[in-house]
């Protein structure tokens, strides 16, 4: 019988995020060599009577906390459901860090890896470039910057590579840039690397997404992602999208939850399907399970010990996004706070891959001394 949570904390701290700033919207964080903006980040922890403890970055609320105190750790699914029910209205609340905690403690208490635990299928993990979305600020700043960056990339081993692009919010939209990325992009790597371009919801109409779709056809793009302002959700638009480009469309970033997911699978609206950290390592494998179910490949979003831990379970999936990499920015969201991990840029080996942690749980840990030197607030829940 394994033991019971005795305490859960989340430990707040802060850093700076250099060479950084907010683009003329204020919502994409972009590259600025004299800027620098003030960052937090929280860690959640999850106490058991006999030591063992479940780490992972995030926070909890009372409510998740106050249901958790007592309980068995080793109980994910029922943990999952009721937790995953709770937050009904708010869509994800707190599920996806106390999922991903309690899949580290119940490793650590194995003493098996959380990909173990799930069923290894692979030990290196093949990454695609993905680059911050465009500035002005002589980083990412034109075509041929990308179409550069993206050869490098290739010499440092990758196999594909992303384009997050500048989008087109504002009444002087250069939609024509975006199209002469992707243009000088796959003119330049497209026969070498796998391609990708997300423009992450920016775009205003259907038109514009069916242009530079259009574009992405010319060049063979490997897929499409996210292209305009419905936030990723329209069933019957992406279909409408989908029937008239040749690129194959990556789906439901933004769609939250295991029967949302089915339905655009099965409504035909998404060729590859995305996987998030969102609902935990618990939600993001049934995600992935419904995937292979209707004979597709599910992508998972982001990088990080987590996401690793799962994509080394399974079979239906590419590419780790090596996120978010820059040729002049090497830490794009912030320090690492782990002992002996790192993502970023040259984290890969010469095949363009990167290995999953082998150690318990997740198979990282904290570094402490960093994070208590920046902690600007504690929050601890006890039985």
């Amino acid at each position: 019988m394994s033991p019971k949570i005795t305490a859960l904390e989340t430990i707040t701290y802060e850093y700076e995020l250099a060479n950084a700033t907010f683009d003329e919207h204020g919502f994409n964080v972009v590259y600025h060599p004299e800027e620098t903006l003030a960052s937090e980040a929280s860690i959640l922890r999850i106490h058991t009577a006999d030591g063992t403890v479940g780490e992972t970055s995030g926070a909890v609320g009372r409510a998740t906390a106050t249901y958790l105190l007592g309980k068995d750790p080793l109980d994910r699914e029922r943990h999952w459901s009721e937790i995953r029910r709770a937050h009904r209205q708010s869509r994800t609340g707190d599920i996806g860090s106390v999922d991903v905690a309690l899949w580290d403690l119940a490793g650590k208490y194995a003493d098996l890896s959380v990909a173990d635990l799930l069923g290894r299928y692979r030990k290196n993990l093949p990454c695609y470039a993905s680059t911050p979305h465009g500035d002005e600020n002589g980083g990412l700043d034109s075509p041929e910057a990308y179409a550069d960056f993206a050869e490098s990339c290739r010499g440092l081993g990758y196999p594909a590579f992303k384009i997050h692009g500048w989008g087109g919010s504002d009444e002087s939209r250069d939609l024509q840039r975006e199209i002469d990325t992707v243009h000088a992009v796959g003119d330049r790597v497209g026969t070498d690397m796998d391609l990708m371009l997300d423009p992450a919801c920016e775009y205003e109409t259907f038109l514009d997404a069916l242009k530079v779709g259009r574009a992405c056809d010319e060049q063979t793009f490997t897929w499409y992602e996210d292209p305009y302002r419905d936030n990723g959700t329209s069933q019957h638009a992406h279909r409408q999208l989908r029937e008239r480009l040749d690129t194959p469309l990556l789906m439901t970033e933004h769609v939250q939850g295991l029967e949302p997911h089915t339905d655009v699978i099965a409504n035909e609206a998404t060729d590859f399907v995305r996987g998030d950290l969102y609902h935990g390592i618990t939600g993001l494998m049934k995600v992935a399970r419904v995937a292979e179910g209707f004979g597709l490949d599910v992508e998972l979003h982001g990088p990080g010990p987590a996401m690793r831990q799962c994509m080394a379970a399974v079979r239906n999936t590419n590419y780790y996004e090596m996120g978010l990499v820059h040729p002049d920015w090497s830490h794009h969201h912030g320090p690492t706070p782990y002992k002996s991990y790192r993502d970023g840029l040259h984290a890969v080996d010469g095949n363009g891959c990167v290995s999953v942690p082998r150690g318990p749980g997740l198979g990282v840990s904290f570094d402490w001394e960093y994070v208590e030197a920046r902690e600007t607030d504690r929050q601890t829940f006890e039985h």
